[in-house]
């Protein structure tokens, strides 16, 4: 009776031994070095400008009025869906200067979640162009091995992280990485998201 928790932490040691062998915790560390600056910067110059030169309530305020819903979730669900060319943090603040923002706020996280699912299909479907297979072979070589290497637990940083996701879940249906699994790593999508309101509703 007293071996199952041996063995589990036998496991959970070989584990974290693998992602240190691998270089993990590396990818991971480097990776949030890169974005700590970006975010850092992004969050001053919001500040900056907010104080010097627009207000920013005032501005996502105009958003709203001006732009029909619809037509900014579109825009976001597209982003999200090819390697997630627009900030999300960009939509975050727009959703709080709406009528109900955490109704959008919801479905911003539901939709770059279904915009990953999208991604891992345009990653599975990459597999059957050969000539775009191998330029996405030398393109997202990176992505590619990390995945292979590291599987979900990949997922789950790109999910949580200011890594890219679309471009992690590419890769991920590019490997053909089981998609149940898939499907569960991806749920940190949405912490992700009410993370990162808490932050961004202060400043906006």
């Amino acid at each position: 009776m007293k071996s199952a928790p041996k063995t589990k932490k036998y496991s959970l040691k070989r584990l974290h031994a693998y992602y240190s062998y691998t270089g993990f915790y590396r990818f991971v560390g480097a990776s949030l070095k890169k974005a700590l600056l970006p975010i850092s910067g992004f969050i001053l110059l919001i500040i900056l400008l907010d104080q010097f030169v627009i207000d920013f309530s005032d501005f996502f305020t105009h958003i709203t009025n001006t732009y029909a819903p619809v037509g900014i979730l579109s825009v976001f669900f597209a982003s999200e869906s090819l390697l997630g060319l627009i900030p999300p943090e960009i939509f975050i603040a727009w959703s709080d200067k709406t009528a109900s923002p955490m109704v959008y706020l919801s479905l911003l996280a539901v939709l770059s979640y279904l915009g990953g699912i999208v991604s891992y299909f345009i990653g599975k479907l990459i597999l059957r162009i050969p000539s775009v297979y191998n330029y996405v072979e030398v393109k997202m070589a990176k992505h590619l091995r990390n995945v292979r290497k590291w599987g979900g637990f990949l997922i789950i940083v790109g999910a949580l992280l200011p890594i890219p996701y679309s471009m992690t879940s590419m890769a991920a249906g590019t490997i053909n990485y089981r998609f149940r699994n898939y499907l569960l790593f991806g749920t940190l999508r949405f912490v992700r998201f009410y993370l990162f309101a808490i932050a961004i509703f202060s400043l906006v």
